[in-house]
């Protein structure tokens, strides 16, 4: 989008323009996608975003957002569907390592926002929405009073009511009257990824992201942990030295990356070795695309891994550039490494998002095996086309 079309969108309340991004460096760990970029990428990717006014929902999966997308549908394919996703947790860095997934490092959101905040680049107007009653107001006036290139535009404490009581009408028009570039939402974590979802379509403002903590770190509530203690993997327990409450969930989480790590990082560190081995002697994988009408259906043949994967990522975004059905056939598939899931993690959460079809067809065993070390076994649950 142009800055001209840019200025008219915000004119004429249209919300920014979207369109998948096939190209994004991302890699499936654990069931989630991540994008393989740093913080300051990060960082330019949300003032980018904002400029163009095109949307960015960027979501940030700690162990606690990946251990619940587990189990919970919804709140896995909020982050399926975003445009960017960012590893924030040493857990998430660690066990990629692990794997051989270049995440190099902590992403962090509240970094992000902190990165954002302190920037002398580009003005960045920005809405605060949810944390405690008050303390979102005096987020803004921090935010303001240091006269810097970001200013709080509004602020607002919508309580504790359902999705629907905080989606009003009269809400979504205070965020959208402010103008803002960037909203953030402070609602806890699968609340606020639920609201974004419920209201992303009405809203207009381009960058949005759930940052569940910052207001309250902003307004000085609540202390952040100190960089060092971040960089070791230790801020949980400074989080609980502020929130003494939290200890239980970071107790579930770490007695849940133990099974993880025996029954899916270890599996797939043995895996990927046998992998590589593969790698080194296959030939250029294989892809053929069918289209019938509204439908596309894409086959797979070989090794497929990052080095490869031009002709699918072209092909993916040629057969999603009309709402189509998607189908895969993965039966004469070797190997499926982590970019490639990836990928496949954006095709299915666009799917999603349109209510188009998403179906597999047919795998082979190794495919499916990789499917399972992945926790994506959800793939094979085929989406269906919405009535029209």
């Amino acid at each position: 989008m142009t800055a001209s079309n840019a200025s008219l969108a915000v004119a004429t309340g249209q919300p920014p323009s979207y369109a998948p991004d096939f190209q994004r460096p991302v890699y499936c760990l654990l069931g989630l996608p991540f994008d393989a970029v740093t913080t300051a990428e990060a960082e330019q990717l949300a003032l980018d975003a904002a400029a163009a006014r095109r949307r960015c929902f960027f979501s940030t999966p700690n162990l606690n957002f990946l251990i619940a997308a587990l189990s919970d549908t919804p709140f896995r394919l909020s982050v399926l569907r975003s445009d960017l996703s960012l590893a924030d947790g040493m857990p998430i860095i660690w066990m990629a390592r692990a794997l051989g997934i270049p995440l190099t490092e902590r992403v962090a959101g509240s970094t992000v926002f902190e990165g954002l905040r302190a920037q002398r680049r580009a003005p960045l107007r920005v809405y605060l929405f949810g944390g405690p009653d008050g303390v979102a107001a005096r987020a803004a006036e921090v935010i303001n009073a240091e006269h810097g290139a970001m200013v709080c535009v509004g602020s607002s404490s919508p309580g504790f009511g359902s999705i629907a009581q905080m989606s009003s009408p009269a809400q979504l028009a205070a965020i959208n009257d402010s103008g803002a570039d960037f909203l953030l939402v402070a609602l806890g974590a699968q609340r606020g990824q639920a609201w974004i979802e419920h209201n992303l379509a009405a809203l207009q403002v381009p960058v949005v992201s759930h940052l569940g903590a910052v207001i309250n770190f902003v307004a000085g509530n609540i202390k952040r942990a100190p960089p060092r203690w971040g960089a070791l993997g230790l801020e949980w327990l400074w989080r609980i030295k502020e929130e003494p409450t939290l200890w239980r969930r970071y107790y579930r989480d770490g007695l849940a990356l133990l099974r993880l790590a025996g029954g899916k990082v270890l599996p797939g560190l043995l895996a990927q070795r046998r992998a590589r081995a593969r790698i080194a002697q296959a030939p250029a994988p294989q892809l053929t695309v069918h289209r019938q009408g509204a439908q596309a259906t894409l086959v797979l043949a070989g090794e497929w891994h990052a080095a490869q994967l031009a002709p699918l990522r072209a092909a993916l975004a040629e057969s999603t550039a009309t709402p189509s059905d998607i189908v895969l056939e993965l039966d004469q598939v070797s190997g499926l490494d982590s970019a490639t899931l990836g990928l496949l993690l954006l095709l299915f959460g666009h799917q999603s998002r349109l209510q188009r079809g998403f179906r597999i067809a047919s795998l082979s065993d190794a495919a499916r095996r990789d499917l399972d070390l992945a926790c994506v076994n959800y793939l094979l649950q085929p989406l269906s086309t919405s009535p029209s």
